[in-house]
């Protein structure tokens, strides 16, 4: 198995995981559970390759990946009451999946010749847009979207990352790990340490 696949089974597994706990606090039957499960597992790699023009979407070409986060929607089904927060869960799941579904977008995209500019970009929505998915569909707030979340940054940031190293002579694998390192490095110091960007705040407008 390449460095590309295990990144791409790995982010479709633990993505998954953030779905099904998702879909354990909004009570959904099993079917329910592995439809967002699986929803949150592909919805990122779906977009890109959609994007990025490929012959066959990801999961239809091999449809191990849907096997997969059914899997992981069955074990949270059966072991999600044993979890004292769910919803830390969640976060801390969801931190370990955006940092293999980064480089794993940011592989695939360099896989097809793509420039720097669409490498970092098909990196962040591989990152980004099963978890945007996952919370709309089960109307919660985004993760993305939340008040000064180093989140879509972490993305950005480990992208770039891995563009920098190949830049500088490094192979691919060894740039897509430090993409990995660096997104999972700056989404967990948000988490663990309260990192946060500035928010806008309005003023009253003058008299």
């Amino acid at each position: 198995m390449t460095i590309l696949a295990a990144f791409d089974y790995a982010s479709v597994f633990i993505f998954a995981l953030t779905g099904a706990l998702v879909a354990s606090r909004a009570q959904l039957d099993i079917v329910g559970f592995i439809f967002v499960a699986s929803l949150t597992a592909v919805g990122g790699g779906t977009t890109r390759d959609v994007l990025l023009n490929q012959d066959v979407v990801f999961w239809v070409a091999n449809p191990t990946y849907i096997l997969v986060a059914a899997t992981a929607a069955l074990i949270v089904f059966l072991t999600a009451h044993l979890l004292e927060s769910r919803y830390r869960s969640i976060i801390w799941f969801d931190a370990m999946a955006l940092a293999v579904a980064v480089p794993a977008g940011v592989g695939v995209a360099l896989a097809t010749g793509m420039t720097w500019p669409i490498v970092m970009i098909m990196g962040i929505i591989t990152g980004c847009f099963g978890g945007l998915l996952r919370d709309v569909v089960c109307n919660e707030v985004p993760l993305v979207l939340k008040q000064g979340e180093l989140y879509v940054t972490c993305a950005f940031v480990g992208a770039g990352a891995a563009m920098a190293a190949i830049t500088a002579g490094l192979t691919v694998p060894v740039a897509l790990l430090i993409c990995a390192g660096i997104t999972f490095a700056l989404r967990a110091g948000s988490i663990a340490f309260g990192w946060r960007l500035p928010v806008y705040k309005s003023f009253p407008p003058r008299q």
